[in-house]
């Protein structure tokens, strides 16, 4: 994929951290990371950065202190249940250097939820960075934090999307333009011509994927902005350089 540096500044970006050791074991198949970079993007937000950790208290904490420099948005999955491996939220707080502490409302809430079979395994899930927001708990049994720019996510993918979808308008941005040319070539083919126009137009992403067992088209080059006017500048200038008779369509 070629990207570009135009204008970098007016598109937000995010970073997402995936945590469990189930995934990187290969004992569960990590659903999250697709659901939120489509989501984002079809936002405007630009996911620029997905890292895959351990259930390791130091790498949590090194990882969303980095992150949370690094873009404007940080999304975390997983790691926020009862049960002894479930450290995230005592990462994040280490990450900024505030203590974790038992939230008032998710307290009464899970009293309130679970009455007399409450217990020190439950009432671990009220506890959250200090300071942090309590963003949303109306469904399922995991609430939804936000700690500065870190959004924290349950990682069973259901209740992920669930939260999700009831915040999503807040992350809303500018939206991406695209376009795609569906070509009847191999990718050396077009290489010269793709870089070229790539060279010219700063402020459009271009991207080239290779089609295996198509009949019809054996190449997919993608065409990406914020600026519209640009992307069809762009797209018009690869059009008229690249030969007519590989062209299937652009959509």
């Amino acid at each position: 994929m070629f990207m570009t540096n135009c204008d970098q500044a007016s598109i937000k970006t995010a970073g997402l951290i995936i945590i469990g050791n189930e995934i990187l074991s290969g004992k569960t198949q990590d659903q999250n990371s697709f659901f939120l970079a489509t989501e984002l993007r079809s936002l405007g937000v630009s996911l620029s950065r997905i890292s895959v950790i351990p259930d390791d208290l130091e790498i949590i904490s090194q990882e969303a202190a980095l992150f949370s420099k690094t873009f404007d948005l940080v999304f975390t999955t997983g790691g926020v249940g009862p049960t002894h491996d479930d450290i995230t939220m005592s990462g994040i707080a280490k990450a900024f250097g505030v203590q974790l502490t038992r939230h008032p409302v998710l307290e009464r809430a899970f009293h309130e939820r679970y009455g007399e079979a409450v217990n020190n395994a439950v009432l671990k899930m009220a506890e959250v960075p200090e300071g942090a927001e309590i963003v949303e708990f109306t469904t399922n049994n995991f609430p939804l934090v936000v700690f500065r720019n870190v959004y924290i996510f349950p990682g069973i993918p259901r209740y992920l999307q669930e939260k999700f979808s009831l915040v999503r308008e807040r992350f809303r941005t500018s939206a991406f333009f695209l376009k795609r040319i569906y070509l009847r070539a191999n990718e050396a083919d077009i290489a010269a011509i793709l870089n070229t126009i790539v060279e010219k137009n700063n402020c459009v992403s271009f991207g080239s994927y290779p089609i295996l067992g198509n009949n019809d088209y054996q190449i997919i080059v993608t065409a990406e902005s914020k600026m519209e006017a640009d992307l069809e500048r762009a797209l018009e200038e690869l059009l008229q350089k690249l030969p007519g008779d590989i062209i299937v369509r652009v959509a």
